[in-house]
């Protein structure tokens, strides 16, 4: 379950807020002002912080400043402000987004949704690596190309996704469940079964025996894992 910060010294937005959130199951915890969002932030490390440009003490702006000199959470700033210069400077200070009140709040959660997603997956692959290669497999995970034996493979958007997570994180289970998170995303409510597809086509199509798998590995009872070995 993540953890989001909700940063706004007006009560009637930070209780719609923390109703809409906690609906789709995020953990919320709440400040009044900046200075208890420093406190709160290096007591309870959240995932994302919403945060509220006007506030007491002291304003969104120096507390996104100072969260960024030491951490990359994700922020969306929040203000009641028209006025561009404003988005430009929390943009600037490392606010991944922003909205402007009033805001729908499905909107916002779709955002935080986005947001989330897309830090988690850049979190799966700390290493910065570039190209993967393994036997006669070679990744390229900038140009999303696949080569088998130095023949290109044609693979679809969520192949190439699932195979790419995975070998970034050579080693690592991933239940069918985490796989439609990661690839499908939080709002797929399709067939777990729909992961057993598409790995058997990768198999398929970059596996030398598609019937004995030497590179995409089943965990009985558990999931998937890539291989691990080292990469060239």
């Amino acid at each position: 379950m993540a953890k989001i910060l909700v940063v706004d010294d007006e009560k009637t937005i930070v209780k719609g807020l923390k109703f809409a959130l906690e609906k789709e199951n995020y953990s919320v915890i709440v400040a009044y002002d900046g200075e208890e969002a420093l406190q709160l932030f290096e007591a309870e490390a959240p995932d994302l912080i919403l945060l509220d440009l006007m506030l007491p003490e002291i304003d969104g702006f120096e507390v996104c400043r100072r969260i960024r000199k030491h951490s990359n959470v994700p922020i969306i700033m929040l203000t009641a402000r028209g006025d561009d210069i404003d988005k430009v400077l929390g943009l600037e200070l490392g606010a991944d987004d922003y909205m402007t009140k009033p805001f729908n709040p499905r909107e916002l959660v779709a955002r935080v949704k986005a947001i989330l997603r897309r830090s988690r997956s850049q979190a799966l692959d700390p290493s910065g690596m570039r190209v993967i290669r393994l036997q006669d497999l070679e990744i390229d995970l900038f140009q999303h190309k696949v080569r088998v034996r130095d023949k290109e493979v044609d693979l679809t958007s969520k192949e190439f996704a699932l195979l790419s997570l995975m070998a970034s994180n050579p080693g690592r289970v991933f239940t069918r469940e985490k796989l439609l998170e990661h690839v499908w995303g939080y709002d797929y409510y399709g067939d777990p079964r729909t992961v057993d597809v598409h790995i058997r086509h990768l198999r398929e199509k970059i596996e030398p025996d598609p019937a004995s798998p030497q590179l995409i590995l089943t965990v009985w009872g558990a999931g998937y894992k890539f291989r691990e070995g080292k990469n060239a």
